[in-house]
C-alpha cells in the first residue's frame, strides 16, 4: 500500500521543506488537498522544481470546469475530485493526464461511483474533509468491502485517521493507497511515522468484527446439506479456497479447504466414490472471537505452527460471524 503524505499538515516549516523531508524518507505520493483555491497550482509547479515524486491531487470545488486548463498545463499523476461538490452530469475530459479519482464522505454511498464508470479509483474520506487528525470511522471498512465486490476492477485509496493499526487494516483490506496527515509529523519524526505505518507490531483499538469479511458474504457449506459436490461448489463459487461448514444456528462445524479436499482425494485415490464429505471437514480449525482485536489476531498467527491464510470469526456460543483472509495483505508485501 503506498503512503501519500498530506503537504499542508505541517504549516510551521517553509512548503520546500516539508516536501524535502518527505521527498528524502521516500514517501510515495505528495498529497495535495485543493479547497477551491486556484493558488495550490503556484504550489504544484514548485514542487516539479523540487522533485519528481508523484502528485496526488485532491479538488474540493463546486466549478471543476475552471481547473480543466491547469491540470492540462500542469498534469498530475493523480486528480480526485469530491463527489458531493460536483454538478451533477460533470465529464472530466480524456485530454487531462493522469489517474483519476472520485471522492466520496462516510455518509455518501460507494454506489455514486457507477456515475463515473471511467475513473480509476475511490477515494473515502474516513474522517470530515479538512480536519486533520480526526478518528478513523469503522463504517468505512465496510464501505470498502462494499466497493471492491461493485467494482473489483478499481483501486482503493482512503483519507483520513490512518495510524498503524488502520494501516494494516486497509493493507489486509487490499487498500491501494492511503492519505496521511497530522500522523505523519505529530511524532518525533517523519522517518517514525512511516515505519509505524508500515510495522507490524502495534497496539488495538479496532475487534476483528469492525472489518472482517460478515456472514453473509461468506462461503458456507451447510452440515445437514453436506455432499462432495455441494462442498466443491461452495468453495469454487466463494473464490477464497474454503468453506466454513455451518449448523442450523449458524453454528461452526469446521472448515473445509483446498488443501482438505486433496488430503480426501489422496486417501481414496483408489475409489474416488468412496469419499465421504465427512472426511474433508477440519472439525477444529484455528479461530478468533470477534471481539478480539489486531493484536490478538497477530498473536494467533505467530504461534500457529502452520501458515494461516484464513481465520472463522465467531461469538461467544460459537456461531460463526464472519471470516478473515491475508491474501491481500500477502499481495501488499510484495
Amino acid at each position: 500500500m503506498k503512503i501519500s503524505a498530506s503537504i499542508y499538515s505541517d504549516r510551521s516549516r517553509p512548503l520546500k521543506e516539508v516536501v524535502m523531508d518527505l521527498v528524502d524518507h521516500k514517501v510515495d505520493l505528495l498529497h495535495v488537498d485543493c479547497n477551491d483555491d486556484l493558488k495550490v497550482f503556484e504550489d504544484i509547479r514548485q514542487i516539479r522544481e523540487w522533485t519528481q515524486t508523484p502528485i496526488d491531487l485532491h479538488i474540493i470545488t463546486e466549478a471543476p470546469d475552471k481547473y480543466h486548463p491547469l491540470l492540462i498545463e500542469n498534469p498530475v499523476e493523480y486528480v480526485t475530485f469530491q463527489y458531493e461538490q460536483l454538478p451533477k452530469g460533470y465529464v472530466l475530459p480524456q485530454e487531462i493526464p493522469g489517474k483519476r479519482g472520485l471522492s466520496v464522505i462516510t455518509p455518501t454511498p460507494v454506489s455514486v461511483f457507477s456515475e463515473y464508470a471511467d475513473f480509476d479509483f475511490i477515494l473515502i474520506m474516513a474522517t470530515i474533509p479538512g480536519q486533520s487528525g480526526g478518528s478513523f470511522d469503522a463504517l468505512n471498512f465496510s464501505k470498502i468491502r462494499t466497493f471492491r465486490n461493485s467494482f473489483p476492477g478499481k483501486a482503493i485509496h482512503v483519507d483520513g485517521g490512518v495510524n498503524g493499526e488502520v494501516s494494516f487494516i486497509l493493507r489486509n483490506m487490499g487498500v491501494a493507497s492511503s492519505v496521511s496527515g497530522s500522523y505523519l509529523f505529530k511524532g518525533p519524526s517523519i522517518g517514525n511515522a512511516l515505519m509505524d505505518l508500515t510495522k507490524r507490531e502495534l497496539t488495538s483499538q479496532f475487534h476483528i468484527q469492525d472489518f472482517m469479511i460478515p456472514f453473509e458474504e461468506c462461503p458456507i457449506l451447510r452440515y445437514d446439506e453436506m455432499s462432495v459436490g455441494k462442498a466443491l461448489q461452495v468453495i469454487e463459487d466463494g473464490k477464497l479456497g474454503f468453506c466454513l461448514v455451518c449448523g442450523e444456528k449458524n453454528e461452526l462445524k469446521g472448515l473445509i479447504s483446498n488443501a482438505d479436499i486433496r488430503r480426501g482425494f489422496l486417501k481414496n485415490v483408489a475409489d474416488f466414490n468412496q469419499l465421504k464429505v465427512e472426511e474433508l471437514i477440519n472439525p477444529n480449525p484455528t479461530k478468533l472471537l470477534g471481539k478480539q482485536t489486531v493484536s490478538d489476531m497477530l498473536q494467533v498467527v505467530r504461534e500457529s505452527k502452520f501458515p494461516i491464510s484464513y481465520l472463522p470469526v465467531v461469538d461467544e456460543a460459537n456461531k460463526a460471524i464472519g471470516i478473515l483472509t491475508f491474501v491481500n495483505l500477502i499481495k501488499g508485501e510484495l
